[in-house]
């Protein structure tokens, strides 16, 4: 019998439309499926607590529909480039196919492993598949990375969905010598004490059929909707597939092509499925960003940003992260947040606003924090995002942008409705008074049994006060920058 391969699963946790895993079980040899658990690879970026509680259940359905189709999981605990080596001498593979990372560690790995297996004859094989397009097929007429989002969106355009995606393999082949494998509950990725996690398992199904339902369910209910719904935090108008996509249960190419099949059978949905493609691309965007240039997630994409004068204030921080700022819209978010591993995207832009504008706290504790509460932490959007927030990335916001946090929430959350569900402690306040809380008069908030400073808290700065702050530090920084 041939020699069996070894497929490394990494962040392509599916089997349909996954090129490398079609591509091993199309040589018609044993193909051993492997995953890596290996802490140490990331440095400063290992997986959080939202993360790792995502991809104990994640694995635990591959393991699943890998068995449903004749393969198995085997999993191992340590050093990647060590563990493959030692699994491929034991089962005689002369291959190992994987599919690419785009983190500068990941990438760093990738080189590292083949360099190690080729002295041994093993040959690695690289595949695509966690993008739209790879970073190094978009490039502007100079031959230089993209830099703005527009230019790449139109340059990506066309080669959207040039393949249709890949079915799921019928059948895969194990080979017939065994392997020693840990179990997920010797890994302890779910959390122990306190115990957050009821609330990620109300709102989530990670692996690959839990993206397929939430892909399904936005293509048909919400899709035509899309554009006008997406903004508000309160209606079931985003897919919400980020998590999926982070993790590899979905690809891409996946979702652009069942939105725009949606779309060709209904006129409605049209609009709606052109502006989530529009998503689909940020996303390959900040890849594109962070393959290009690998200190994206810890130093300002424009270096003069360096210098910029940020404050280290552990109080206002710690009010950010629990949702004690006193402005219900941002608090709302981080409690939605630290309850579901998620937040809405409009509310992210407002509390991202606040924390770096507002309270002048550097963009990198930020990201820090969603890193490790997210469920969707992925380190290209996280970093990219952060940094068009703080005004230092690529075709950033402006720095003067700074979201008014009380005319965010009255303008898309108009009724309260998200403010009441996820600040059950405001919820018998007029929608009037809702928005800011701290001008109401007495006898309206006690009637609505609310104590300012005790059941919610003062806001920690003032807007106007806070806004020209901001624009002082930034008038300041500018005339003093060198250069």
């Amino acid at each position: 019998m041939s020699a069996p391969i070894i497929y490394l699963f990494r962040r392509d946790l599916r089997l349909a439309d996954n090129p490398a895993l079609s591509a091993a079980v199309a040589t018609g040899r044993p193909v051993e499926c492997l995953f890596v658990l290996d802490d140490g690879a990331s440095g400063p970026w290992k997986g959080g607590g939202a993360s790792r509680w995502w991809l104990h259940y994640s694995l635990a359905g591959l393991a699943a529909a890998l068995e449903g189709r004749g393969g198995r999981l085997i999993l191992r605990r340590g050093d990647t480039e060590k563990t493959v080596a030692a699994v491929a001498a034991g089962i005689g593979a002369d291959a190992v196919y994987l599919g690419r990372r785009y983190e500068p560690w990941a990438a760093a790995q990738e080189g590292r492993l083949q360099e190690r297996l080729s002295q041994n004859g093993v040959a690695v094989r690289r595949f695509g598949g966690g993008l739209l397009c790879e970073p190094e097929s978009v490039r502007t007429g100079q031959g230089t990375p993209f830099k703005v989002f527009t230019p790449f969106y139109r340059a990506i355009l066309p080669l959207l969905c040039a393949q249709a995606p890949l079915p799921t393999p019928v059948k895969v082949l194990v080979p017939a010598s065994a392997v020693d494998t840990d179990t997920l509950e010797d890994w302890r990725l779910l959390p122990r004490q306190p115990d957050w996690s009821g609330g990620l398992r109300d709102h989530w199904t990670p692996g690959e059929a839990g993206a397929w339902q939430r892909l399904e369910r936005f293509a048909t209910n919400a899709l035509a909707d899309y554009g006008a719904l997406r903004d508000v935090p309160a209606r079931d108008g985003t897919s919400e597939l980020s998590p999926h996509l982070h993790f590899g249960e979905i690809s891409p190419r996946q979702c652009a092509a069942r939105v725009r099949a949606v779309a060709a059978q209904q006129s409605a949905a049209v609009d709606g499925a052109e502006s989530f493609v529009r998503q689909l691309v940020w996303r390959d965007f900040s890849h594109h960003l962070l393959f290009h240039t690998p200190s994206l997630p810890e130093a300002p994409f424009r270096p003069d940003y360096g210098t910029f004068p940020w404050r280290d204030d552990a109080a206002a921080l710690r009010a950010w992260q629990t949702g004690a700022t006193g402005y219900p819209l941002v608090d709302a978010g981080m409690r939605q947040l630290w309850r579901t591993g998620w937040m809405h995207n409009r509310v992210r832009m407002v509390a991202a606003s606040f924390l770096v504008k507002h309270l002048l706290i550097p963009w990198q504790r930020g990201e820090e924090w969603f890193w490790d509460t997210l469920v969707d932490a992925d380190l290209a959007n996280n970093a990219a995002n952060w940094q068009w927030v703080a005004g230092c990335g690529a075709d950033a916001a402006p720095y003067f942008r700074i979201f008014n946090p009380v005319t965010q929430s009255e303008k898309f959350d108009p009724d309260g409705a998200y403010l009441r569900r996820w600040l059950p402690e405001l919820a018998e306040l007029p929608t009037k008074h809702l928005h800011r809380p701290w001008q109401a008069a007495p006898e309206i908030l006690n009637r609505a049994g609310v104590a300012l400073g005790r059941d919610y808290p003062m806001p920690i700065v003032d807007h106007a006060a806070a806004r020209a702050r901001a624009l002082a530090a930034f008038a300041d920084w500018r005339r003093d920058r060198p250069g």
